[in-house]
């Protein structure tokens, strides 16, 4: 702002002194005293104006700075609130089948065997929890060292149809892979494998029995543009614009119950970023993902 000021204020002065007046032919020095007293307010007055929008400009800066910095604390704050939140509650369920096994007196070996199951539940679930923070924290602070590399897209979502099988016979849903054969891209292999991984649990544990799942994709000269779909009960609108957002659930106690993290799709749509692509999400019959990613 302060070079623009200036900038205006040279051509004024370099007007001022070839015609003085705009009837002025050629180039005369200046005659009355009262011309230099003119030119000498005019840088004055531009100067002092110009360091004016630089001190304002500054202010502005700090301000903010000082906005980002507390949105950035308030941010953090809240994550971890949210993850003491999220691992109390399987560390708490671990200490009390431990406490229950060892302090109870006379308990049978079918219910030793149930509490270890659901303490080796909790422990999952603990484990995954871990490795999502730990996948977001990558990408926040360390994306810059992730390893890119050749990635067959195609044969990456085909290993994942095959390990997730079972899971959709037992919901009685469909999953229809519809990618074209060899979709290769320059990129972190565990992160694109994050991408389909987190839609399809996403989408067998809340699209519904019964329900069918699409995947597809299409390419332009820079990115291949995906479609994921399902026919399920949908998301409601009013929880469309957070749904990226990281420990958001629509529904937490289901989702516990379903064993998900809650950063499932925040993973998504950061790992898409760090391919430099786009995400939207739409739910009008079903849900469907359209995202991109570079070649």
């Amino acid at each position: 702002m302060f070079g623009s000021v200036m900038a205006v204020f040279v051509i004024y002065v370099v007007v001022f002194i070839l015609f003085e007046d705009y009837d002025r032919k050629r180039l005369e020095p200046f005659d009355e005293v009262s011309d230099w007293h003119l030119l000498l307010f005019s840088i004055v007055m531009m100067g002092g104006l110009g360091l004016i929008l630089y001190r304002y400009a500054r202010r502005m800066d700090e301000r903010i700075s000082r906005e980002q910095a507390a949105k950035e604390n308030r941010l953090r704050r809240e994550l971890t609130q949210n993850i003491s939140h999220e691992l109390k509650t399987p560390v708490a369920s671990i200490l009390g089948y431990a406490e229950t096994v060892l302090h109870t007196e006379g308990i049978s070996e079918q219910q030793r065997r149930q509490f270890a199951e659901r303490t080796l539940s909790q422990a999952q679930r603990l484990t995954a929890l871990l490795q999502d923070i730990s996948m977001l924290n990558r990408m926040d602070y360390a994306a810059d060292i992730l390893t890119k590399g050749r990635v067959n897209v195609s044969a990456l979502v085909a290993d994942i149809v095959e390990e997730t099988s079972l899971a959709f016979q037992e919901r009685h849903m469909k999953l229809y892979n519809q990618l074209p054969k060899d979709i290769v891209v320059r990129g972190n292999e565990q992160l694109i494998y994050s991408i389909f991984r987190n839609l399809t649990d996403n989408a067998v544990a809340y699209a519904g029995e019964g329900t069918m799942v699409e995947i597809s994709a299409t390419e332009d000269k820079t990115h291949w543009h995906f479609h994921f779909a399902d026919n399920g009960q949908g998301i409601p609108e009013e929880h469309l614009p957070r749904i990226f957002e990281r420990f958001y659930r629509i529904d937490k106690s289901r989702s516990r119950q379903m064993g998900g993290t809650g950063l499932g799709l925040a993973i998504v749509k950061n790992a898409i970023l760090l391919h430099d692509g786009t995400i939207t999400i739409h739910s009008e019959k079903g849900t469907q993902f359209d995202f991109t990613i570079a070649k």
